[in-house]
């Protein structure tokens, strides 16, 4: 009878056994499966949730289908107690496994802003009040009081953030966003002042600064950014006058209507090159990192004009002569370009 139930004993636990082998590779089989996600789905995982309770939200959404798999995998893995609050995207192929390391690694949707070569500060600002993933806490202040509130009280803010793709997590602030974009032009702009070509006329890295956004202004066609950024250092060198519309424009400020007038050019304003010699105060745009190098590494030649062909590209002269003839060729019923009819340092 001992024996008779003995052997009972040892096939139920082998049945167990046999049973419990067969569960586990089912669930660990079930793990690497697909859930049923036929389009993307974005997920908001709050601060302190629980997640039996996420578990169950995803469940309800029809997203898992097996739930207490998941509790049961997340708890034995010690996964469970280390997920991380954010906005999840989660993809058509993601498995239980890859959605519950997403959350445990905070692999949280990053949402992107890109700043354009040649935007100014207030274009830059616009773009970050209107973007719905930032947290905005800037709205309202003015241009210092910003400055101040990501870390550089007193600093102009035109040409102080690097055109380029940023990405980031929903609730990061528009203040951080700056502060991450103007650190990123710091960098850059002394890794571009480092490497620059010998005896230029610039003394700071913000003359570089303040001469590139003009660059970045004045060139349709990446080509020519050497070309364009070689006239104004000779001209700098001559001590002739920058003679360039994108600053009178900037200095107009709201009066710019889309078009200059001769007033215009006689109005004087720190920005006007036409009136005053040398460079304006401060950057004009944001300038980027390409019109930056090309600024610190000009071409050679002897061109000290250019004026646009009307097809994005222009035409360099290096006497007034021959800029006056490219001016008559290229310039339709009298309308003006860059240099066009002013004689250069009058």
């Amino acid at each position: 009878m001992a024996k008779r139930l003995s052997r009972l004993l040892l096939f139920g636990f082998v049945l167990l056994g046999i049973g419990g082998g067969y569960l586990l590779w089912q669930v660990d089989r079930w793990l690497d499966t697909p859930l049923a996600l036929e389009a993307p789905l974005t997920y908001e995982l709050a601060p302190g949730s629980n997640f039996i309770r996420v578990v169950n939200d995803l469940a309800r959404q029809g997203v898992v289908d097996r739930p207490r798999w998941l509790r049961w995998y997340g708890r034995l893995s010690g996964q469970a107690s280390r997920i991380k609050a954010g906005e999840y995207l989660f993809e058509p192929g993601v498995t239980p496994r890859g959605l519950l390391e997403a959350m445990v690694r905070g692999r949280v949707r990053q949402h992107a802003l890109t700043i354009i070569e040649g935007w100014n500060f207030r274009q830059l600002m616009a773009a970050v009040n209107a973007h719905p993933a930032l947290r905005h806490t800037l709205q309202g202040l003015d241009d210092a009081a910003i400055m101040a509130r990501i870390g550089h009280p007193g600093e102009h803010p035109e040409g102080r953030f690097l055109p380029d793709t940023y990405h980031f997590p929903r609730g990061m602030t528009d203040a951080d966003f700056l502060a991450r974009a103007h650190a990123a032009m710091d960098r850059v702009l002394a890794e571009e002042w480092a490497n620059r070509a010998p005896n230029l006329p610039l003394k700071t890295p913000y003359e570089a600064l303040i001469l590139a956004s003009i660059v970045e202004k004045e060139t349709g066609l990446a080509s020519e950014r050497s070309a364009i950024a070689g006239v104004f250092i000779r001209r700098l060198e001559k001590g002739m006058r920058l003679q360039t519309d994108p600053t009178v424009i900037y200095g107009m400020g709201d009066a710019y209507r889309g078009n200059i007038r001769k007033q215009d050019l006689l109005t004087d304003t720190p920005y006007n090159t036409y009136r005053r010699a040398g460079l304006p105060p401060t950057p004009i745009a944001m300038p980027g990192r390409d019109a930056i190098h090309a600024t610190l590494h000009p071409d050679d030649s002897d061109n000290l004009y250019f004026v646009s062909r009307g097809d994005g590209s222009h035409h360099f002269s290096a006497t007034l002569e021959e800029h006056n003839r490219a001016v008559i060729k290229y310039q339709l019923k009298g309308r003006r370009k860059p240099f066009s009819s002013y004689n250069p340092g009058s």
